[in-house]
């Protein structure tokens, strides 16, 4: 079976490529790769459990986006699958979310030892050590500031998450320009860091973010070494997708295709739980 293999330039390809598959035709624009390619023809190869350090989002990737963050919980075959990949992979599995770490242990049954919560911010090592950053001063004015609009608007939600503060516009997409230019004020006033995502936008503490981290884990053990590969679905993955291809991995996108510094795609957290499950 076709798996993540090195080849003489350093860019992960396949080691025994099937005729006609993965024949990728690759374009800039404006800093973002574009996957010139048919959905089909994106499936990534089998996951090689021997030399990979496995990245993973959760929320659109491992667990379906819901209209409530609260809503998503622990899921059986999920907890059990990554179990196995860290046990097999000797440690080398990570998750990267926007969520927050105590959020993240929760969903996933504290399967999972290295972390980087809120988009990257904040680290949980390999070997458990947690030094979490000073949260901005402004948060909390911001968060005042976005359950007004809340208030006036229903169907926004508004979520705090310590080191930031997100306004979900699920429920409530005719509120999305409102919303943005709000977050776009107070990221002007504060020095905040605007991060979109789907329908959602988040003022968060300035530092590091997901390919920040990616590259931070892959510099230590038990990561150091292995081939990255990243599974996300959402815009604020893309700095962990180029992290993966700098450092000679793959980056695999969850969802509609778009323009993305991803290398591979699937379709559906469906097939991302099948795809891992698929290497055990």
């Amino acid at each position: 079976m076709a798996r993540f293999a090195p080849n003489r330039q350093g860019v992960r390809r396949r080691s025994q490529p099937r005729p006609g598959a993965f024949c990728a035709h690759w374009g800039e624009s404006h800093g973002m790769t574009i996957i010139e390619q048919t959905p089909a023809e994106l499936a990534p190869p089998a996951l090689d459990l021997a030399r990979s350090a496995l990245f993973l989002d959760l929320d659109g990737t491992l667990a379906p986006l819901v209209a409530r963050p609260q809503d998503v919980g622990p899921e059986p075959r999920r907890t059990a699958i990554l179990e196995e990949l860290v046990r097999r992979m000797d440690g080398r599995v990570a998750i990267l979310s926007g969520r927050t770490l105590a959020e993240i242990d929760h969903i996933l049954d504290r399967a999972v030892r290295p972390v980087a919560a809120v988009h990257g911010l904040d680290r949980r090592e390999p070997d458990g050590t947690h030094s979490p950053p000073e949260p901005h001063p402004d948060l909390p004015a911001v968060a005042a500031a976005f359950h007004g609009l809340a208030t006036a608007a229903p169907g926004l939600l508004v979520e705090t998450k310590g080191l930031s503060v997100a306004l979900h516009y699920r429920q409530a997409p005719d509120q999305a320009e409102a919303v943005r230019a709000l977050a776009g004020d107070w990221a002007e006033r504060t020095g905040l860091k605007m991060q979109p995502g789907h329908m959602v936008v988040e003022l968060r503490t300035p530092g590091p973010d997901k390919g920040d981290s990616l590259a931070a884990f892959m510099d230590a053990a038990p990561f150091r070494g292995a081939i990255p590969v990243f599974v996300g679905d959402d815009q604020t993955d893309e700095p962990a997708f180029a992290a993966a291809r700098r450092l000679g991995g793959a980056g695999v996108l969850v969802g509609q295709i778009r323009n993305s510094a991803a290398t591979h795609r699937l379709e559906d957290v469906d097939a991302v739980l099948n795809w891992l499950e698929a290497a055990l």
